[in-house]
């Protein structure tokens, strides 16, 4: 059911902000656009998990980045191209009188347009009301009636599939489908594969997340969008895909499909990327990967920062915070925290806000401050009571965990009681796992206090939950609790193998020396074990002595068994002793190990010091050889004088460009090619004044070259591009530089620099040709142990061809 008042709540709270006109949208295009409302509000409804309906979470969206809303429904009877259809203006302002005037002076295909518009605003409305969707229907039916009339068969079929939307919407799915399939029918027989697309699209996103055919349409969807080359329409239907496989508990492949829509989203030049980063870091923090979780809560922040998309900070920087709390960091995750409920407070509310302040209350009980997060959170309840059974149930289950902490178990417990009426009423599939992690905490209060039925009964309330949402639910509390009860219970076999489970997922968090408490497991289990063998042996025995009473050769035998069964328990123990004393040197041997490769970490990041440093003292040098040299030039009047020591000035920039960028860098062992070309031509455009006159196209590959084929070759791109410069395009005239660099096959590197400028003569004689330069490029070349090629075709075109070299760190592994 569609939460509309909680919406409005929502927007109530963050209307200031949505003043602010963000500049991350600048340079984006419509088709662009209607990727970022899709995918920032597909975010904002799943992290929401349910509290507020999808038509709010576009709104929201389109409010937050100045968009038009109409850009999330009207893409089928809008051209794409940014133009404004009639009436839209009105229909944004919610001035609906004005539309129905414009609608009465409308003709043809405008009404058809016009009506299309006020159906889609009255049905796809936050809140669910009748009135709204009778408005919807009615319009949608006369924008058909009026396209069937005038046999404009693109807007019939716009008009059909929104009819099958609002069928959708009313619940009716089978007339729904007949809708869709009407318009995939006739699109098929017109061999129209964009619009086939389309109707395929439609028909499967209103399908529900547990229809079998959703996830085929998709797919088929998908291929035709690739084929296409439409790769906003591929992004969009990929996401919609992977939210079906995630709400249907198929999480492995949930993530796998979304590092595919990461790549997708670079691949098409979407900047905010920050979304889809921020739930692989949320997904793979369900699954205990810390390290990729810690790594893409980063890259969603570092996105946010660049492209300055402050809108939904607070959710970042929240969920930033819990990989942080995870691990173990208590006061980053408290920074982090705080900054989420501030960012909540000055940036657009999306509705985050008690998700925000709840973690820092952890944080601050962690941290063993559990008074000062008690009273923080009564005063934050008090002044801002939660409204629904979610903010409900996590405020519970926080005070009920701080509650334990001070050891008030009466307290604690009832809050966990309140914690639980409102668990049972929280039924979909987006607020599960935190329902399961509220039932795990419950679960290890009742096992600590050794109070296993309870403990048990909510465990397997755990277990039920997974099994009915398709959820593969582990957790630290959980098999801890599980251990505790079945020890309580003397089923020591199943706590120790509970504890095993717990102690692995513990140690991907932290690095524990010594596993005492598996140990105890251990010996507990296998003196059991020697019990029952002994018992077992004292019976037979007994017995044996009962059957052979009447003879003393079985008598003594029997002594003789015991004395011999009492050797070889002392022979065991003796081996166990032994083995106790060599495990006690070898974690000697690793302590000291361990010393040893801290003091040796410790000399390589000495050794990578001095290395940044001695580029940083080079780059510094050659900048002062070039200051010289600028110097010594004011005072010369010779022309080929001075030509050649801008030429020398430019040759050391090149140079020294390399060392600046291995200095500022983490890796001192290469530099990325890419990089270090753009920013070499930029200097030569400065240097040159070039302006418009001449441009550059450069298309290089994300390669890493090591330092020593570096110099070289930017040396030899210092010459032929000022070669180009100079005298490609005599008398000012305008013209074009091309430079790429691209791995060709068998492991080559191809560097090509080509003008469409006069040209050279055939033999390379003409006097034109800097000598020097085209020396030193030969020379270059041959240090690479390059091909080098210079041809005539529309210009002047360079080839060299080289086998990239190995850093010394790669070369070493390549050789274990």
């Amino acid at each position: 059911m569609k939460k509309f008042y909680c919406f409005l709540f929502l927007i109530t709270l963050s209307f200031p902000s949505f003043s602010q006109l963000p500049s991350s949208t600048a340079h984006y295009d419509i088709r662009k656009k209607r990727v970022l409302i899709q995918l920032c509000s597909m975010f904002l409804y799943g992290k929401n998990q349910g509290k507020i309906d999808e038509d709010s979470s576009a709104v929201l969206a389109a409010k937050a980045y100045n968009l038009p809303l109409s850009l999330s429904y009207d893409e089928g009877y809008n051209d794409n191209k940014g133009s404004i259809i009639i009436g839209t203006e009105f229909i944004e302002k919610g001035n609906i009188n004005a539309v129905k005037r414009l609608l009465e002076n409308s003709k043809d295909s405008d009404r058809i347009k016009l009506l299309l518009q006020l159906g889609s605003f009255y049905l796809f409305k936050p809140g669910k009301k009748p009135e709204d969707l009778q408005n919807a229907f009615s319009n949608i039916k006369q924008a058909l009636e009026l396209s069937n009339t005038l046999k404009i068969q693109k807007l019939q079929h716009q008009s059909l599939m929104l009819l099958g939307k609002y069928y959708a919407q009313a619940n009716n799915l089978d007339e729904s489908k007949n809708c869709f399939a009407k318009v995939v029918a006739e699109c098929k027989k017109q061999n129209d594969k964009k619009a086939l697309a389309d109707a395929l699209a439609n028909q499967a996103v209103f399908l529900p997340n547990t229809d079998p055919q959703k996830e085929i349409l998709l797919n088929e969807v998908i291929k035709l969008y690739t084929e296409l080359g439409l790769d906003d329409k591929k992004i969009e239907m990929h996401m919609k895909l992977i939210t079906v496989h995630y709400w249907t508990g198929n999480i492995k492949l949930a993530l796998k499909e979304f590092y595919q829509s990461l790549y997708y989203q670079r691949q098409y030049g979407f900047k905010h990327t920050h979304f889809t980063e921020a739930t692989i870091s949320y997904v793979e923090l369900l699954r205990y990967n810390t390290k990729s979780a810690l790594y893409y809560a980063l890259k969603s922040i570092k996105t946010m920062e660049t492209i300055n998309d402050y809108n939904f900070a607070d959710i970042f920087y929240l969920r930033f915070g819990n990989v942080y709390l995870t691990l173990g960091h208590y006061e980053e995750a408290l920074d982090l925290y705080k900054k989420s409920i501030e960012a909540g407070h000055q940036n657009i509310n999306s509705g985050g806000f008690y998700r925000s302040f709840v973690s820092l209350v952890s944080a601050l009980s962690s941290r063993g401050k559990t008074q000062e997060a008690v009273d923080y959170i009564n005063s934050i309840v008090l002044k801002y009571p939660p409204k629904d059974l979610f903010d409900k149930m996590i405020v519970n289950h926080v005070r009920a965990v701080c509650y334990e902490n001070l050891k008030n178990y009466a307290l604690a417990e009832n809050y966990f009681k309140e914690m639980d009426l409102c668990a049972q009423k929280l039924t979909g599939p987006e607020t599960i796992f935190d329902v399961l992690n509220s039932y795990s905490a419950m679960t290890a209060f009742y096992a600590h206090r050794h109070r296993p039925v309870e403990a048990k009964f909510y465990a397997d309330k755990i277990l039920a939950l997974s099994k009915a949402y398709k959820r593969n639910y582990i957790s630290q509390n959980l098999e801890l609790s599980l251990s505790i009860t079945d020890s309580l219970n003397g089923n020591y076999q199943s706590a120790l193998k509970h504890f095993q489970l717990y102690k692995k997922i513990n140690d991907s968090l932290v690095d524990f020396s010594k596993n005492k408490q598996i140990e105890e497991l251990k010996i507990q289990y296998e003196t059991l074990n020697k019990e029952q063998k002994i018992n077992f042996l004292n019976n037979q025995s007994s017995l044996q002595k009962s059957e052979l009473q009447k003879s003393k050769l079985l008598n003594n035998l029997s002594i003789w068994s015991l004395i011999l069964l009492s050797i070889t328990i002392g022979l065991l123990y003796n081996r166990y002793r032994l083995k106790k004393r060599n495990h006690a040197k070898l974690e000697l041997k690793e302590k000291e190990i361990k010393q040893k490769n801290t003091n040796l970490r410790h000399l390589l990041n000495e050794k990578e010091w001095l290395l940044k440093e001695i580029h940083h003292r080079v780059k510094n040098n050659l900048q002062t050889v070039i200051s010289l040299l600028n110097s010594q030039s004011a005072y010369l009047d010779n022309d080929m004088a001075l030509s050649a020591i801008k030429n020398s000035q430019h040759r050391i920039h090149s140079m020294s460009l390399i060392h600046q960028k291995l200095y500022n860098s983490d890796n001192i062992s290469t530099i990325n090619m890419s990089n270090y070309i753009r920013e070499l031509i930029e200097y030569l455009k400065v240097s040159f004044n070039l302006g418009q006159r001449i441009r550059f196209e450069i298309k290089v590959d994300s390669l890493e070259l090591d330092v020593a084929q570096a110099i070289p070759l930017g040396l030899i791109l210092n010459e032929a591009i000022t070669n180009a410069i100079k005298y490609a395009f005599p008398d000012d005239h305008n013209g074009m530089i091309y430079v790429t660099l691209e791995a060709t096959t068998e492991n080559y590197y191809l560097l090509t620099i080509q003008d469409n400028g006069i040209g050279i003569d055939g033999d390379f004689s003409s006097k034109k040709i800097n000598s020097f330069g085209l020396s030193l490029i030969k020379g270059l070349s041959a240090d690479l142990d390059a091909k080098f090629t210079m041809e005539n075709n529309n210009g002047t075109i360079l080839k060299i061809e080289f086998l990239p070299e190995l850093p010394i760190s790669k070369k070493e592994l390549k050789i274990e």
